[in-house]
């Protein structure tokens, strides 16, 4: 084999080089071609055979392709932030355990059809943690849906009014984790809650929902303005749930001296 610039050739004259460019992009695969030759050199010095040189190709774009479709998945739920796990401040919310969250972290919830809940006052972390989980579920290839309460009672509401209902429920029905966030932050009409029923009820047992909400059960029959129906709510979320309580100050709030008041401005004059 002989080398000329950046193009190889055999003995044939073929260009090689030109080939690869060809045959991958034909494929599909930009990630391969850009590591073709780089894992060719390197097959060459630590004398790979021709199978773990193919090995290590394959390898290379299934890798990337994972990544991009990961992306893809993160984009198309619609997060309000991208938030991790790992940048979650636990020194800041003692309440919480590591361990807790490292075992959702594992994602088994979903794989159970299982639900997880966080609960507690403005500010202590209950959608990071949320669009962690969910992102970390993206990047585990699973579809991922995001919205707030008042967001998904208005798709449902639109969904109701055009008579396409059962057809919305069936395709979210569809979706392996959907995120509820700020459940009770505005209370809903009887014909929302009852929509907003439905549609935690028809995920019971068949698919998985992270909850976010920062009033106590207790309070649910104030925001859906019927304490049966919030109660027939919880008791479907909460039968196979991991329910975390969240407590402390404020994260956006850290640093801030809310209660000082201000030195009156003096004046010269």
């Amino acid at each position: 084999m002989t080398t000329t610039n950046s193009k190889k050739t055999v003995g044939t004259g073929r260009d090689v080089t030109s080939e690869i460019f060809f045959l991958t992009r034909a494929l599909k695969a930009p990630s391969l071609r850009e590591a073709a030759s780089r894992l060719a050199e390197r097959a060459r010095a630590e004398e790979w055979s021709h199978e773990e040189y193919l090995a290590a190709c394959l390898q290379r774009e299934v890798a990337a392709r994972d990544a991009h479709g990961a992306e893809g998945r993160i984009r198309a739920a619609r997060f309000p932030a991208r938030k991790s796990l790992e940048d979650f401040d636990f020194d800041h919310q003692r309440s919480l355990k590591r361990e807790t969250i490292a075992h959702l972290g594992t994602l088994d919830f979903i794989a159970g059809k299982e639900n997880v809940i966080f609960l507690g006052p403005p500010g202590t972390g209950k959608t990071h943690l949320a669009t962690g989980l969910a992102i970390r579920a993206c990047q585990a290839g699973h579809r991922v849906a995001f919205a707030t309460a008042a967001q998904w009672v208005a798709r449902l509401l639109d969904a109701h009014n055009a008579g396409k209902l059962s057809e919305e429920l069936t395709r979210l029905g569809r979706y392996p984790l959907i995120v509820v966030d700020e459940v009770g932050y505005i209370p809903f009409e009887p014909e929302a809650a009852n929509l907003f029923f439905q549609f935690i009820s028809g995920r019971y047992e068949r698919a998985s929902v992270i909850v976010t909400s920062n009033k106590p059960f207790g309070r649910w029959g104030e925001v859906f303005g019927d304490d049966t129906v919030a109660a027939a709510m919880i008791d479907r979320l909460v039968h196979h749930a991991e329910v975390i309580s969240l407590r402390g100050d404020s994260f956006r709030m850290r640093g801030r001296d809310l209660g000082r008041v201000p030195p009156a401005e003096t004046s010269n004059d």
